[in-house]
């Protein structure tokens, strides 16, 4: 079975805001970016059960066709610099993306 990492150029994550996350994914082959757009495979409910999160926590999910990217937005967990946050930039929350499993992938 194929996992995201296996398909897309991208994964990273950074602040949107002190109190929202973007997750990003981009690609360098338009199939496969049509290809995922299509399928649907990020979906509010897929991105809340990665982040362990509310649905009503992922704000947006934008397909971004000029750099065959798509986006997400979720509310953070805590505040950028809140007291027990560990990642301020955001940069390190990209991680539960890179193993999503593809099915019809191979």
């Amino acid at each position: 079975m194929k996992h995201l990492k296996d398909i897309a150029a991208v994964i990273r994550s950074k602040n949107s805001g002190p109190y929202e996350l973007t997750l990003d994914v981009m690609f360098t082959d338009k199939e496969l970016y049509d290809r995922f757009c299509k399928q649907k495979i990020f979906s509010k409910k897929t991105i809340a059960a990665l982040y362990r999160i509310p649905e009503d926590n992922v704000l947006s999910i934008v397909e971004f066709v000029p750099a065959m990217a798509v986006k997400a937005t979720i509310i953070r967990p805590l505040s950028s610099g809140a007291l027990g946050e560990r990642d301020v930039y955001g940069a390190q929350q990209h991680a539960p993306l890179m193993d999503l499993p593809l099915e019809d992938w191979d």
